[in-house]
């Protein structure tokens, strides 16, 4: 490849087809497939041998190991170079004629483009990863991490309900888990801190301060890493390095990247079943709530134990690298740092689980469960965001959040189903209650709320600088509510960035902008 991108370049820099690039009303196409052929060029030779060489170093040998970490330290200039080398890439391309007189060299132009809008972060993360990793896993002294189960079918800000939990420490690249604990472990731990006025404010009235089920109702997981954090040393007295948070889809993911793990029973917990497992069959399959927790315990404990032995083994690594980089990739797994620096880094990235601040268009659908129902493992959501006209007054702009309840209204556990928050009125198995918050972009306001075409008040509120609206939304089983907020945000012709807190069912997002909207109004 690098010896066909190299002479694809060299035919594309003579004289002659300098000239016909720069030719008025004809060069386009000329432009585009020289450029591409110089960004192809720079890839595979400036950055393709240095991704190869680097895995080759971190999964070289056959035995049994901790991950080579000196290694990993000496390859970060090189990937910090080929980072560079991608995004100037990148920059290349983006700048090159996007419509010409020539269909099929547009469609090569974007679809390399495309290609590059994925490689560049994941190149960045890649060599930030070969920066922090060393210090993390203890390539300068002992660490310890608390290892947090999240559990979605209660969702709360940062996905689902803190479950089981686990130390893990990291001593020179060797990791060990020395500790399982359920969450009734962490009930009467206080920990103690504060975490600002907005955040009383916000979230005060539930005690996440001081309840471990309520300590991740808001979506920005450095306030619930630190919240964690305190409250292990609170309960233990030992202060730990950072936090670590996952769900059941990142286990199954990395259950697919090392195989099938067995739990001391016997049960085969599989890349297939470890979410239904964790988020619907253990509420029938244990009616008792010590049994049923157990049991959860004995399945992170044997997932976790399998992904152990795979970073100790350099014939299995190299999937546990790849499962390891789409947990990441996809938000599945978040991490936060005691160490100042470190978080620095990892709040910059979307590893970090960070609430983004500044003026950039924002759209947030973040559900909190309000019932004490582990029903959200049947929760369909979808966001329709649209902007229409600016005016002197702002972009006007449509979220419409709907919310289905697709839990069957006989046959679940009532474990599963009971109200915790006792309503006043008549409901059925399967009703639900969610906290629906809206986090809009920042300086925006409300215009109107409705729930089914209803007029409401939304309760105000600010977190990171986002205006948040929050409504209380009764979801029957097997029935929908559709949750439409009118804002006026300041103007601008860009899309915004979207939250996609991540629960059992994916959210559905749809976004249309509005022609003719500038920043340069109002």
């Amino acid at each position: 490849m690098a010896v066909g991108a190299h002479r694809a370049h060299w035919l594309t820099t003579g004289p002659a087809w300098y000239v016909a690039a720069h030719l008025p009303g004809i060069g386009g196409p000329f432009r585009s497939v020289r450029g591409t052929a110089q960004a192809l060029d720079r890839l595979s030779g400036d950055v393709l041998p240095v991704v190869v060489r680097t895995v080759g170093q971190l999964t070289a040998g056959a035995g049994a190991g901790p991950v080579g970490l000196s290694r990993l330290r000496s390859a970060f200039p090189d990937l910090e170079r080929a980072a560079r080398e991608v995004a100037v890439a990148r920059a290349e391309v983006a700048g090159l004629p996007r419509r010409t007189w020539l269909p099929a060299v547009d469609r090569a132009r974007s679809r390399f483009l495309g290609g590059l809008d994925r490689m560049a972060p994941a190149m960045d993360n890649v060599a930030a990863g070969a920066r922090l990793l060393p210090g993390m896993m203890g390539e300068y002294g002992r660490r310890r991490y608390l290892l947090v189960f999240q559990n979605p079918a209660e969702a709360r800000g940062t996905g689902g309900m803190p479950g089981a939990y686990a130390v893990l420490t990291a001593d020179k690249g060797r990791l060990a888990l020395p500790e399982f604990g359920r969450d009734t472990d962490m009930a009467t731990a206080r920990p103690g801190i504060g975490l600002g006025s907005e955040f009383a404010a916000m979230y005060g009235p539930y005690d996440s301060l001081g309840t471990w089920p309520n300590s991740n109702m808001s979506p920005h997981v450095p306030y619930a890493a630190r919240i964690w954090s305190a409250a292990w040393r609170a309960k233990s007295g030992q202060s730990v390095d950072g936090v670590l948070s996952l769900d059941p889809g990142a286990l199954a993911t990395l259950l697919k990247a090392v195989g099938p793990a067995r739990t001391a029973d016997g049960l085969l917990v599989t890349a297939g079943n470890v979410v239904d497992l964790t988020e619907r069959a253990n509420y029938v399959m244990y009616r008792d709530p010590v049994r049923r927790k157990a049991f959860l315990l004995d399945v992170a404990r044997a997932a976790a134990g399998r992904m152990l032995g795979a970073v100790g083994d350099a014939r299995r690594r190299p999937a546990l690298l790849h499962g390891l980089y789409e947990v990441l990739a996809g938000g599945q797994m978040t991490a936060w740092s005691a160490h100042a620096e470190e978080e620095k880094e990892l709040a910059a990235r979307p590893v970090g689980g960070s609430v983004p601040q500044g003026a950039e268009p924002y759209a947030a659908v973040v559900v909190n469960n309000a019932a004490g129902t582990k029903l959200d493992y049947y929760l369909d959501r979808s966001l329709e965001w649209s902007s229409g006209r600016c005016t002197a007054a702002g972009r006007e702009v449509t979220a419409r959040v709907t919310l289905a309840n697709r839990a069957p209204s006989a046959g679940l556990p009532a474990y599963v189903t009971a109200r915790l928050d006792k309503p006043a009125h008549a409901t059925r198995d399967g009703d639900n209650r969610l906290l629906v918050s809206y986090f809009a972009t920042a300086s925006a306001r409300l215009v109107e709320a409705s729930i089914g075409g209803k007029r409401v008040l939304a309760a105000p509120g600010t977190e990171r600088g986002h205006p948040v609206y929050t409504l209380d939304v009764e979801v029957p089983a097997g029935e929908s509510r559709t949750v439409t907020l009118h804002l006026l945000e300041p103007v601008s012709d860009r899309a915004p960035a979207v939250l996609r807190q991540r629960l059992a069912r994916p959210m559905r997002v749809m976004v249309s902008r509005g022609a003719g909207c500038t920043g340069d109004r109002g």
